[in-house]
């Protein structure tokens, strides 16, 4: 029998730790819900960045005709710079040629130029300047002569369009260089004074396509062109473009819209390269040129003369990933710090 003191008892009551399950689901949704739109969002740019890349087919030569891997993890892309895209109404010479080498501690990043007007053997087609082979055979043809020439495997080819510098540089604010001294572009009417330059935008593809006027002709453009690329990458990398990510994307947007790449980059491949270079500034960035003995004249065309020995020895630093002990050794860095 209930005595008429006892109080009734609540048959909906819940027990203490069925609320706090309650709220811990809230306070997860509220913290989870903006890391899950983040991560959208960034899913859908790199989706967006890596539609804008384009790509080419087969350009790497038959297997048993390459040279070995690169030692351990290291890694070399051949990069060029030309002033259409490779498809855009077939292929032309390339302005600029370089093997980037990417060593296995991903403390450095090596810029090796070769000289547009290097004399070398063009398989199917005899000696002829390096850049031909781009217009005979596209990038397939220029990998296989880098590759007989030098004994470097290239793992990656990457194309930059230099309309695409201009777009670059305006996403970035504009890339500041020093010029050491003035001179005239003839070709292009402009001046350049002494001290730091902003280049941005059209200034900067004037900069580094400029030829004469420059007392080391090839060579001193060669210089101009790391320069810029190390600015570039420098400017990039700084606290306020990485925290930016409006000025970011509008970089990325510029890169992504100017490179061509073999079949098997993806922008999975820059993100984690990215990655693994994130200690890397533009400071690290360090360039040469190959090794040359001087220019001559050949059939009425004026051609540069490489060095076999000083290159056979400097490529095989580059494939022994020991290009640190090279340049201790024997020196041979371009300053880029400074520009004609």
């Amino acid at each position: 029998m209930t005595t008429s003191n006892e109080l009734p008892v609540r048959t909906d009551a819940r027990p203490p730790t069925s609320r706090r399950r309650k709220v811990l689901i809230i306070v997860s949704l509220v913290l989870l819900l903006p890391l899950a739109a983040l991560f959208a969002l960034a899913m859908q740019r790199q989706y967006v960045y890596d539609s804008n890349i384009q790509r080419v087919q087969d350009v790497f030569p038959a297997e048993q005709d390459r040279p070995a891997k690169a030692v351990r993890s290291a890694q070399n892309w051949l990069v060029i710079g030309a002033d259409r895209r490779p498809d855009e109404g077939g292929f032309q010479r390339s302005d600029c040629i370089m093997i980037a080498h990417i060593p296995a501690d991903r403390k450095r990043v090596y810029l090796i130029s070769i000289p547009r007007d290097s004399y070398v053997a063009i398989p199917g087609h005899g000696k002829d300047k390096i850049n031909s082979a781009y217009a005979y055979g596209g990038p397939r043809l220029l990998i296989t002569t880098v590759e007989k020439l030098t004994g470097v495997r290239i793992d990656h080819f990457a194309a930059l369009d230099f309309a695409g510098f201009v777009a670059m540089t305006k996403a970035l604010g504009g890339v500041t260089v020093y010029i050491s001294k003035d001179s005239y572009d003839s070709a292009n009417k402009v001046t350049w004074r002494q001290g730091e330059t902003l280049l941005e935008g059209e200034q900067a593809l004037l900069f580094v396509r400029q030829r004469f006027g420059l007392p080391g002709g090839d060579f001193d453009r060669i210089k101009r062109q790391q320069a810029f690329l190390r600015a570039m990458m420098q400017k990039a990398l700084s606290k306020g473009m990485l925290t930016d990510p409006f000025a970011l994307d509008e970089f990325l947007q510029a890169l992504t819209k100017s490179v061509t790449v073999d079949s098997s980059v993806t922008i999975s491949t820059f993100r984690d390269l990215a990655f693994e270079l994130r200690g890397v500034r533009g400071g690290d960035m360090l360039s040469t040129t190959m090794p040359v003995t001087g220019s001559d004249t050949v059939k009425g065309m004026s051609i540069v003369r490489l060095d076999a020995r000083e290159g056979a020895r400097l490529a095989e630093a580059i494939r022994n990933d020991t290009l640190d002990h090279y340049f201790t050794d024997n020196g041979g860095l371009n300053d880029t710090s400074t520009v004609m």
